[in-house]
């Protein structure tokens, strides 16, 4: 685990950044001119408590849900564009990001919810050590697209409770075409693995989620998610017992309209 004498060495990742399978190498101390956009402060579109997530994360309370500004990863369907390209909302400091966790806890958030976090990494172990330092008792979780380098998961180890991987697509033409990352299943299957080595199965108190992986995926319309490979992939790695919820709530948006296969909502035999 990450502790407070590797601080200096963590941060020093974004001079030469990176920390996700684009690797810009920018340095982002002196340039917001990466993949993702952002430079060497935490920015964020909002922070709430987030009462619509899975049942399994909500508990009897809410998600403390954190969304942060910026993406590596380009989904032409991307229904939170505004966010993830657009690079709307407000930096905060590393003090102020400890601040807003402890506050959702005390509050009665049931965990920290880290809405596409890869890109921070550095920065939120600093304010996590502190957070943590303070008192954040709360399960962590690292909900992503899974667009992931194993390195960087491998630092967040011991530091996150739970992981919420996105995947997407098994096929690389197809990842190529709607997200322009050709190797995508490439470095996902191998961070999910990486991601389950840590916590393992999703486990339980209280009826709510404490430890362990809930994979996500999005079903799209007309197949275009490869639905049957990647539920094979995850029966097959990690076995039945994991936790994997397919989502129905395509909606076109963004760019979908120019791919004619994805321009329409999924229906309900489809899915």
């Amino acid at each position: 685990m990450i502790n407070e004498n590797d601080i200096s060495d963590i941060l020093e990742i974004l001079e030469v950044c990176t920390l996700c399978p684009r690797e810009s190498h920018v340095n982002r101390f002196e340039t917001e001119d990466g993949i993702c956009g952002m430079g060497n402060k935490i920015k964020i579109s909002s922070f709430w408590p987030h009462y619509g997530e899975e049942p399994e994360l909500v508990g009897f309370t809410a998600s403390g849900t954190i969304i942060f500004s910026g993406c590596s990863l380009f989904c032409s369907f991307c229904q939170n564009h505004t966010i993830s390209h657009g690079k709307e909302d407000f930096y905060v400091s590393d003090n102020d990001f400890t601040d807003i966790m402890l506050r959702l806890q005390n509050i009665g958030c049931t965990n920290i919810n880290m809405v596409t976090p890869t890109h921070y990494v550095p920065l939120i172990i600093v304010s996590l050590l502190e957070a943590k330092r303070r008192g954040l008792i709360i399960p962590i979780i690292y909900n992503s697209s899974d667009y992931e380098k194993t390195e960087t998961i491998k630092l967040m180890e011991g530091l996150i409770d739970i992981y919420m991987p996105d995947l997407k697509f098994f096929s690389s033409q197809k990842s190529k075409l709607y997200e322009d990352a050709e190797d995508y299943f490439e470095f996902a299957s191998l961070s999910v693995l990486e991601m389950h080595r840590q916590t393992g199965d999703l486990i339980f108190k209280n009826q709510t989620a404490r430890k362990g992986v809930l994979v996500r995926y999005l079903v799209l319309p007309n197949n275009q998610s490869d639905t049957k490979e990647i539920i094979d992939f995850v029966a097959e790695i990690f076995g039945t017992k994991t936790y994997l919820n397919l989502l129905d709530q395509y909606n076109p948006s963004y760019r979908s309209s120019e791919y004619e296969l994805l321009n329409n909502q999924i229906e309900n035999d489809e899915f």
